[in-house]
């Protein structure tokens, strides 16, 4: 297990260099140019190096992650994510502030289905597809009974396109758990965003319902030691 500013991570599956979609590597240069104290890379992965749990969301925010360089850390996703980690035991403390703050995840691990902060917050189909080989390398990670959690629709496609599944055998709905090869589990929530919580479209309840599925899920299934390759 790699650990950056004392702060255990999952192994990179890539660099932080990356400039594999033009867009977005121009994108991040004019961050960077502007807002010179930002991390403005591609943001690796973060906590367990083999999870049973994996929450995937779409890609780094402006203000969070492309700033702090950890998933969900410093914006408002991350505060109620955190805090409903900690509260089911995939975290060591509720708040994701920046790098070095002590957070350690249990278990779990966070990443996104866009590796790079992309204009708008919309990433294009092909930079979906461009970065999903990262994500697959992570849900390699991931043991036979291990349980994915996707963060909104998007995230939900990424899964899908990395176990090379059809979308209209798996439709995306809030609750929504999908069986997927390997005797893996994929469970859908809709994204813990500013918007959808300020719109009550997820409330805290809706978010912990989930969480309380994934844990009764992983507490019923004997745990596989060894990873099964997709």
């Amino acid at each position: 297990m790699s650990r950056t500013a004392g702060v255990a991570q999952m192994p990179l599956r890539f660099s932080t260099a990356c400039r594999a979609c033009p867009r977005l590597a121009g994108h991040l240069q004019q961050v960077r140019e502007t807002h010179g104290d930002y991390h403005a890379r591609p943001v690796p992965p973060f906590g367990a190096e083999s999870p049973r749990l994996l929450v995937v969301g779409l890609a780094p925010g402006m203000h969070g992650a492309n700033r702090t360089g950890r998933p969900f850390t410093g914006d408002h996703a991350g505060i109620i994510l955190y805090d409903t980690l900690h509260r089911y035991g995939y975290a060591n403390q509720a708040q994701s502030v920046a790098l070095g703050d002590g957070l350690e995840l249990v278990g779990c691990g966070i990443t996104n289905a866009v590796k790079c902060l992309p204009p708008e917050n919309k990433p294009m189909p092909v930079e979906v597809r461009q970065c999903n080989r990262f994500l697959k390398a992570e849900l390699e990670s991931l043991p036979a009974d291990g349980a994915i959690l996707a963060l909104g629709a998007i995230a939900h496609q990424a899964v899908l396109l990395a176990f090379d599944l059809r979308r209209a055998d798996h439709t995306f709905a809030h609750g929504a758990q999908h069986a997927l090869p390997g005797g893996r589990t994929l469970f859908d929530s809709y994204h813990c965003s500013r918007y959808n919580t300020n719109t009550r479209r997820l409330t805290e309840a809706m978010f912990h319902e989930v969480f309380g599925a994934i844990g009764r899920h992983l507490e019923a299934r004997p745990q596989a030691v060894a990873p099964q390759r997709l």
